[in-house]
């Protein structure tokens, strides 16, 4: 009485190989074109990253703290952790890690922001979509290395692909509560002047919805950010594999140097991105 039923088990890890087993042997080419892709862009901006000199990098970064968050101070800042990052050796890595962030944050927004604006005109999506990112959310990242491992294998791409199924959720939730939480005036008198529904959704709910999205812009690229460090544990060069060097061989200053670098990137990164919701609401 105590234990559970064995009649009652479910076999659903059985179910779900046999699901990833016919998803293999059936899409394969379908997985490649997607790989071939995702690796062609991440490429593209990291050999962008890494052709563009150190001290034009420090100089832009620093004159978009300044630009966009109003302060110099804060631009010189910017600057200084962009420095310390260079002068603890870690340059490149951080380059890489970056290239990776921006180019899953492109991919989550292609795919999050017309997923999130579907749900806000659709009841009927949002009610299917909503349970899959609770469970996209809540589900802990190392799970979608597991999946992504098995379709493309070791190194960048499958890195990024389990970046984008976990950084997606937050834009599409936040397009959709922006959209949802348009003044219905505004809406309602935009029709009333002969606007169609492409009209009202571009000129009308987009516009006053930008502040939400631009949250969820920024949400979206920190969890990249995270996710992209744990994705270096198959293969994704970067800070993260310096933090994961620094673990397995017991390096407390490398790993310390690493982690510190990280962090200066997303103080950097969620500034930027978070000064965009906050110049729109003024």
């Amino acid at each position: 009485m105590i234990d559970f039923p064995e009649i009652a088990s479910i076999p659903l890890a059985k179910w779900i190989d046999k699901a990833m087993d016919w998803l293999l042997v059936n899409l394969d080419g379908f997985f490649d074109a997607i790989g071939f892709i995702i690796l062609q862009v991440v490429n593209g901006i990291e050999g962008l990253f890494l052709f563009v000199p150190w001290f034009v990098t420090v100089i832009l970064v620093g004159l978009a703290g300044w630009k966009l968050l109003g302060k110099w101070k804060t631009g010189v800042v910017f600057m200084l952790m962009m420095l310390l990052v260079g002068s603890f050796g870690y340059w490149e890595l951080a380059m890489r890690t970056l290239s990776l962030v921006i180019a899953s944050v492109v991919f989550s927004l292609l795919i999050g922001i017309p997923v999130g604006i579907n749900m806000a005109r659709n009841d009927r999506s949002q009610a299917i979509l909503q349970p899959l990112l609770d469970g996209m959310q809540t589900m802990p990242s190392f799970v979608y290395l597991i999946p992504a491992l098995m379709f493309f294998g070791m190194g960048k791409v499958p890195a990024m692909f389990a970046t984008i199924i976990y950084a997606t959720p937050p834009v599409i939730r936040l397009t959709n509560v922006g959209i949802r939480t348009v003044d219905q005036e505004a809406v309602e008198a935009s029709k009333a002047f002969g606007a169609t529904p492409r009209q009202v959704l571009l000129d009308v709910q987009l516009p006053l919805a930008k502040p939400s999205i631009m949250v969820g812009v920024n949400q979206t690229t920190m969890m990249a950010l995270a996710m992209v460090v744990i994705g270096s544990m198959i293969g994704a060069k970067g800070l993260g594999m310096e933090v994961l060097l620094a673990i397995s061989r017991i390096e407390v200053g490398r790993g310390f140097e690493a982690g510190i670098s990280i962090v200066f990137l997303a103080i950097i990164i969620d500034r930027i991105t978070h000064s965009f919701s906050e110049t729109k609401t003024k």
